[in-house]
């Protein structure tokens, strides 16, 4: 079965999912985060058989999330390595491994986040440069179309605003 590719949709939400939606990608990534370089390592980490990752892999360097490096000759063997775009995907990770723990963890938590310095927890959450505050409260801060935004996306938020509109009248 073929996928969907979201590709051309004026929404950076599908766009991101396009690259990294699949959840074996976001897994090699995690891994990647965690240190791992080589075909072997993510392969054990996973459980993944050898062809799925081997698409996966050339998915995300093709995306360039990782970049693709010889570390052997004979036979030619490679390690992958994040990229800046693979970095920058690193807030993503932790705001997925925060609601992840706060929501489907029952056994409690098998991954925190702590300040490397002091070994301290610390809770992950996504602030305004600026300002500093939480962009979670939605009293504060909301989604809207940006200038490069298509008729189908600025619809989208009217719909949104009219909906807005009436329940706040009723």
């Amino acid at each position: 079965m073929q996928r969907t590719s979201f590709e051309n949709m004026n929404c950076p939400i599908a766009r991101s999912l396009d690259r990294v939606g699949e959840w074996w990608s976001i897994l090699i990534l995690r891994d990647a985060f965690y240190g791992l370089t080589r075909f072997d390592e993510f392969q054990k980490s996973l459980n993944i058989a050898p062809n799925m990752l081997s698409r996966r892999l050339a998915g995300l360097v093709e995306e360039g999330l990782l970049e693709k490096r010889p570390y052997q000759d004979k036979p030619l063997r490679h390690e992958y390595f994040l990229t800046e775009r693979g970095r920058d995907f690193r807030p993503v990770m932790l705001a997925l491994l925060a609601w992840g723990n706060r929501h489907f963890a029952p056994e409690g938590e098998a991954v925190i986040v702590t300040e490397r310095a002091t070994g301290e927890r610390v809770e992950p959450v996504l602030v305004d440069r600026a300002s500093g505050r939480p962009v979670t409260d939605e009293a504060l801060f909301e989604t809207a179309p940006g200038p490069a935004a298509d008729e189908t996306t600025r619809a989208r938020f009217t719909r949104r605003d009219a909906k807005r509109e009436t329940l706040s009248t009723s």
